[in-house]
């Protein structure tokens, strides 16, 4: 399944830049990195040589896509292991 803006909350989020445009914790807004590592509850983003974990239940994240599509999706949507989303899909 190609990587879509219809189909991004079903994917592999690891590889992707990310920048956090919403948030219950004002000091990560705007972060902007490539995701490292995701778990059910969080995404791991490299920033600036550092690993920042973000909690996906109170942001909202634009993730760029390789074909330079820019989708804004809340984190609410990508709860869950990238395994599990794409089984609630089938």
């Amino acid at each position: 399944m190609k990587i879509t803006p219809a189909t991004i909350k079903f994917h592999e989020l690891i590889g992707l830049e990310a920048r956090i445009v919403e948030s219950s914790n004002p000091n990560i807004k705007n972060f902007l990195g490539k995701v490292v590592d995701e778990t059910k509850n969080t995404l791991k983003l490299y920033v600036k040589d550092n690993i920042k974990i973000i909690p996906k239940t109170c942001s909202a994240f634009i993730f760029n896509l390789p074909n330079d599509i820019k989708v804004k999706i809340h984190g609410s949507l990508l709860i869950g292991r990238p395994e599990d989303r794409l089984e609630k899909f089938r």
